[in-house]
């Protein structure tokens, strides 16, 4: 039975230079998809119910938990994490496994292809940003990263080039670290698709995004074609570029496919996040600021955004600007989850909520509220989805590493 039509609704509007009969039905596919998503977000809420929990681990002295991401094989969950120790000053990767569904862990335990590397003039080479996902063809989970510099006291601004470090995990093992390798010098000072979510095509391709920039350039974005064999990736093509004049560019790029089409998210330094959509993963159409679907737009610092992904239904995952955050950092926290209507890529303030609260006083004492913003998020059974993140005070070193479980009212089709 078709869906009913929400008369308060307001109408999309055809452009006005449809030229021919295709042209026609696209537009009108696109304002069905339109009418059925606005329809389904005033049913009841797909989003059922979000449970935070606060995993129990170890503390790290003079440091704390940052960036968990995880993935499913099958019914065990593979997580890597790593300490902080400053601004972008992070130890070395952990990696834990659940065969609960997220109630116990192992003890968490250095991912050897993730470790620093001495370097002869006496820095070290780190790695972070490091987000598994599983690549069904081979059954293995591809982890990726890219590489950081250090000094005997964290961070230092000028860095060497940078690329992206992977390692592939399998039956408990873990691989060597192998570096992404792309020759164009176009990212010749850096090239990464940090904490980007990627898509695993059925031949066995991996759709991914890369941010990068030649020295002393604003970052572009383009999405990434690679072949994988379980062992080795390797870069087929990349397809267009997306740029911004402001600030570093454009940071920190998310995929995802939702019913055939593949949707990019990105993060930069103007207070806004930006999306695109495309057919085939190579060629999008113009990017567009995210708004609300009054045009209002999203009020974000400088902080990822990603994808909660389900059959029926496509979800962002960010931060934004809040009456009750103020004065905290970047306004990273609380941590908000909201619907996206896919035909006008507007999100949906109906459906919109916390999924992981501040904690604290973000007006009144900001400098104590632990931020939030590097985080996962994984299907992990058709019921259930989670966000994963480890909130930081930069001041006291204070925060909990989260889990918040995502409830969904009808099960989620997509594999896991």
């Amino acid at each position: 039975m078709p869906l009913p039509l929400n008369p308060s609704t307001p109408p999309i509007q055809f452009p006005s230079n449809i030229t021919s009969r295709r042209h026609f039905i696209q537009v009108a596919s696109l304002a069905l998809v339109h009418s059925q998503t606005t329809a389904k977000a005033a049913e009841v809420p797909l989003i059922e119910s979000i449970e935070k929990v606060v995993l129990p681990v170890p503390p790290f002295a003079k440091s704390a938990w940052f960036g968990p991401r995880a993935c499913m094989v099958g019914k065990k969950a593979l997580m890597t994490v790593q300490p902080i120790m400053g601004s972008d000053y992070f130890g070395p990767v952990q990696w834990a496994t659940s065969d609960d569904f997220g109630k116990t862990w192992s003890p968490f335990t250095p991912a050897s292809p993730f470790g620093w590397v001495p370097l002869p003039d006496g820095n070290n080479e780190a790695v972070c940003d490091v987000t598994p996902s599983l690549h069904p063809k081979t059954g293995s989970v591809l982890a990726l990263g890219h590489n950081v510099y250090y000094k005997t006291k964290g961070f230092y601004r000028d860095q060497p080039p940078r690329w992206p470090i992977y390692a592939v995990w399998k039956d408990g093992e873990w691989g060597p670290r192998r570096k992404l390798v792309w020759d164009d010098p176009r990212g010749s000072a850096i090239y990464s698709n940090n904490c980007g979510q990627r898509v695993m095509l059925p031949d066995g391709d991996v759709l991914m995004s890369f941010t990068f920039g030649a020295k002393d350039q604003t970052r572009i974005v383009c999405p990434v074609l690679c072949s994988f064999d379980g062992q080795e990736l390797v870069i087929k093509k990349t397809g267009m570029e997306f740029t911004i004049d402001k600030g570093r560019g454009l940071l920190e790029p998310s995929l995802t496919q939702f019913k055939g089409r593949f949707y990019l998210t990105m993060r930069a330094e103007d207070r806004r996040g930006y999306v695109a959509v495309s057919d085939d993963g190579m060629n999008f159409e113009p990017k567009k600021e995210w708004t609300w679907a009054n045009g209002e737009p999203l009020m974000t610092n400088s902080t990822q955004q990603h994808w909660l992904t389900h059959s029926d239904a496509l979800f962002l995952v960010y931060t934004r600007q809040d009456a009750t955050n103020e004065k905290v950092i970047r306004w990273r926290a609380p941590l908000w989850v909201a619907q996206v209507d896919p035909a006008t890529l507007h999100l949906i303030r109906a459906t919109e909520r916390v999924v992981l609260p501040l904690m604290g006083d973000g007006v009144n004492a900001a400098d104590l509220v632990p931020i939030m913003g590097n985080f996962g998020v994984c299907n992990v059974t058709p019921t259930e989805s989670w966000v994963t993140d480890a909130s930081w005070c930069p001041k006291n070193n204070d925060g909990e590493f989260q889990l918040a479980r995502v409830k969904w009212s009808r099960p989620n089709a997509l594999p896991i």
